[in-house]
């Protein structure tokens, strides 16, 4: 039999704005301020969609509505316990600009092309593999793909 104790899991919520051809990344005040999709751990009490809608206002500054999962990551860590990622599509609601000034979230946001990405200190390659299988026309799931234990089938 295997341990029966709990494992530590962290969930993320990672969003991939889309506006037109141009995607807005942030540059993050941690990770050596390099510049990253809108993500974050998601709260004590916090879906991963609402994880995903606080995480893009407090690091991007603009409202968005998710319209998709690009893919869910679970990676078991070394010693137990886990993460989980889970990666969101999602549009501007308005055109309510980008965050210009740093606060404590991280220290600007703006729209970029995949080739000005390449530009940029990113903080993996998979900003550029990100949105280039976004661009290709990658399957994104419905957000009902997510749901609470015990929610109606439909």
């Amino acid at each position: 039999m295997g341990d029966r104790n709990p494992h530590p899991t962290w969930f993320f919520a990672m969003v991939l704005v889309q506006k037109g051809h141009r995607f807005a990344v942030v540059h993050e005040k941690k990770h050596g301020q390099r510049w990253y999709f809108p993500a974050g751990r998601v709260e004590p009490g916090e879906t991963l969609p609402e994880a995903a809608l606080r995480e893009t206002l407090e690091e991007a500054g603009i409202h968005v509505a998710l319209t998709g999962i690009l893919r869910v990551e679970h990676t078991p860590q070394p010693g137990g316990g886990a993460r989980v990622r889970a990666f969101f599509t999602a549009r501007p609601i308005d055109d309510s600009p980008l965050k210009s000034q740093p606060d404590e979230h991280s220290l600007e946001a703006r729209w970029c092309t995949v080739d000005e990405l390449r530009a940029l200190e990113l903080r993996g390659d998979e900003v550029i593999d990100c949105v280039e299988a976004v661009l290709r026309g990658a399957a994104v799931a419905p957000l009902s793909m997510l749901t609470s234990e015990g929610a109606p089938w439909r």
